[in-house]
């Protein structure tokens, strides 16, 4: 939609009188007269902008159908910068959480139980999600973090299982298991 205002380069509360002058003023400026070749053409063009936002703009009537349309045109540009906004910040958080996502992941050392257990949360955390999105539930499960645990701990257990059963780890898990003094101190508890 044209904005007329800015064709005849007045604010918008101008009076008639103000209006009526500023077109006299842009149609002798840009009267096709004083121009040859190519801006000649630009000032028509010019001329024929001036003369529809007059005509509009001179007329009572019209004046105030054209302001309601503007108003109604401002409105629907403030409502769609408003729902950009709000798309912009919402992208920008779920970029932030990824980040954070990537970020708990890197503050261990690969094959630490640290990073297993971060790793479990992660998976666990996005099967739950999933979960929860398809059922449309959305609620947060504070007991999380100990269920992260108590399933890393069982991976850990038959990883180590596994491990004990393959010829060639079975040493290896033995010499782990009866030599290291930590699991004598964890066997001499019970």
């Amino acid at each position: 939609m044209k904005n007329y205002y800015e064709i005849l380069e007045v604010n918008r509360k101008a009076s008639k009188e103000v209006i009526e002058k500023a077109y006299h003023v842009l149609a002798k400026k840009y009267h096709p007269d004083l121009y040859d070749g190519i801006k000649k053409q630009y000032a028509e063009k010019k001329l024929k902008e001036i003369n529809e936002a007059y005509d509009i703009l001179s007329d009572e009537f019209f004046k105030e159908q054209y302001d309601n349309e503007l108003e109604k045109q401002e409105e629907l540009n403030r409502q769609n910068k408003y729902i950009q906004q709000k798309y912009e910040k919402s992208r920008i958080q779920t970029k932030e959480q990824e980040t954070v996502k990537k970020e708990n992941i890197t503050n261990y050392k690969p094959g630490t139980f640290g990073s297993m257990v971060e790793l479990t949360k992660m998976v666990f955390h996005d099967f739950k999600n999933s979960r929860k999105r398809r059922a449309g539930e959305f609620k947060k499960d504070p007991k999380k973090n100990a269920i992260a645990i108590i399933l890393t701990i069982i991976v850990v257990i038959i990883i180590g299982v596994i491990l004990w059963f393959i010829p060639f780890t079975n040493g290896w898990m033995r010499e782990l298991l009866f030599e290291n003094p930590l699991f004598n101190w964890i066997g001499a508890l019970f």
